[in-house]
């Protein structure tokens, strides 16, 4: 039996399942003055948010803010919410600084949740860097989007495995979820997928030999010619990525996957693809993003 210094006995070790952080952060953004405005904000630690930048000379009505974190990452058993709403003629791309690295979980995943809300005549480019699975990394990601009719869309989400002492040693679990609906809660797309980390790196991977994933969804898209299948797939495919394009359920847009050996290759096709699909929705070339 172990004794404290006072002689007392002291009760035995227990373990804990890590709490993590339970946040929410929320950004609306609305049409004044001519323009796009942040209207309201709500963004506690760990996320931050940069100004909204003006990077399109030709739309000067079209706002772009780095969304970025102060923490280092995603660490175990964190669950962090991100609402956007993108009002009646707001025109918003979102982007991040950099990837964000997920950390060695435990029993319970690491959560994020992104909530999307975008009104008829808005514009939200959702387009965040790769989330960077760590080794025993643990993760759940799951993304709701509401549009109304007219509302236009582009969203991403991609993932890339690294190990830092460079032993091929896998992340733990990763669960992707993807939800879309009308305003009045009739759901268009629902997609939901899981793999674990040993799965995916082994050698009968579903993945074949690439380890970086990414998805696309284009919502409200016009009928142009950039747009066709065979056009964004090749932007794809030229960056190093294996790219597939298919409609979505329920005439709801575009879907597109990627896949990659790396998560550079991923990024470089993403950007690839991502560049036609915003061209084509905003009417403007995306504005360069110093990162």
């Amino acid at each position: 039996m172990a004794l404290s210094l006072d002689d007392v006995s002291e009760a035995p070790a227990t373990t804990h399942a890590p709490t993590g952080r339970r946040v929410q952060a929320a950004l609306v953004f609305a049409r004044g003055g001519g323009t796009t405005v942040l209207s309201r904000q709500g963004v506690p630690y760990p996320f931050h948010i940069t100004r909204a930048f003006r990077m399109h000379p030709e739309s000067p009505d079209l706002a772009t803010l780095y969304l970025q974190s102060a923490s280092g990452g995603l660490y175990a058993a964190d669950h962090l919410t991100l609402d956007i709403a993108a009002r009646p003629g707001a025109r918003v791309h979102v982007t991040t600084q950099a990837g964000t690295v997920v950390h060695r979980g435990g029993p319970e995943p690491t959560r994020q949740e992104t909530r999307l809300t975008i009104a008829a005549d808005a514009l939200l480019a959702l387009n965040p860097d790769p989330l960077i699975l760590f080794p025993g990394a643990h993760l759940a990601v799951s993304t709701e989007i509401t549009a109304e009719p007219g509302a236009r869309a582009i969203v991403t989400e991609s993932v890339a495995c690294h190990d830092p002492l460079g032993q091929g040693r896998p992340f733990d679990r990763l669960d992707l979820g993807l939800t879309i609906r009308t305003l009045e809660g009739r759901p268009l797309v629902r997609e939901r997928g899981r793999i674990d980390g040993a799965a995916f790196a082994g050698a009968a991977s579903p993945m074949g030999p690439h380890r970086a994933y990414g998805t696309m969804v284009v919502l409200g898209a016009p009928d142009d010619a950039r747009l066709a299948g065979l056009t964004l797939r090749q932007a794809g495919d030229a960056a190093g990525c294996l790219t597939g394009v298919s409609p979505l359920p329920n005439g709801a847009g575009l879907g597109l996957r990627l896949l990659a050996p790396d998560g550079g290759a991923l990024s470089a096709g993403m950007d690839a693809v991502f560049r036609i699909v915003f061209e084509a929705l905003s009417g403007c070339a995306p504005g360069r993003r110093r990162k």
